[in-house]
């Protein structure tokens, strides 16, 4: 089991990266979340994502989720599309997947109900499920 640390406040990239992570890198996954002045640089004891100046953060139009993607090397078509649509719905590409809007409309209200970082995390899982599974269902993967 591995500490994952992240900025607090979490919204779209911050919640799919450990939908991703838990799935499919580190089903035991701690995660942290932290005030966004963190002097990042000073942490030692864990793994960072989408903070500033991270391995496992936005490089030009990819989103953490991309980066999660390519250092774990997770391949499979339905996961790539997901990135997509995270990416679509946390960075505004060039060209967005349609389906980022309305993850962004997700997150956004998933923000405004009160609840704290990890609550979000529980309850926002299974909307990150259901994705994944249209994303399956629409490249006819099993």
């Amino acid at each position: 089991m591995m500490k994952w640390i992240t900025r607090e406040k979490i919204k779209v990239d911050r919640v799919a990266c450990p939908w991703l992570i838990r799935k499919f890198v580190d089903p035991q996954a701690e995660f942290t979340f932290l005030p966004q002045g963190t002097d990042w640089s000073a942490i030692t004891d864990g793994i960072l994502f989408d903070v500033p100046h991270c391995d496992l953060g936005h490089h030009g139009e990819d989103v953490s989720f991309n980066s999660i993607l390519e250092k774990y090397n997770l391949t499979e078509p339905a996961l790539i599309l997901l990135g997509e649509i995270v990416r679509a719905a946390d960075s505004r590409p060039s060209d967005p997947h349609p389906a980022g809007e309305g993850l962004r409309w997700i997150a956004a209200g998933f923000g405004k109900l009160g609840l704290t970082d990890h609550e979000i995390l529980e309850r926002e899982f299974i909307v990150y499920d259901a994705l994944f599974a249209e994303c399956k269902r629409r490249l006819n993967q099993p």
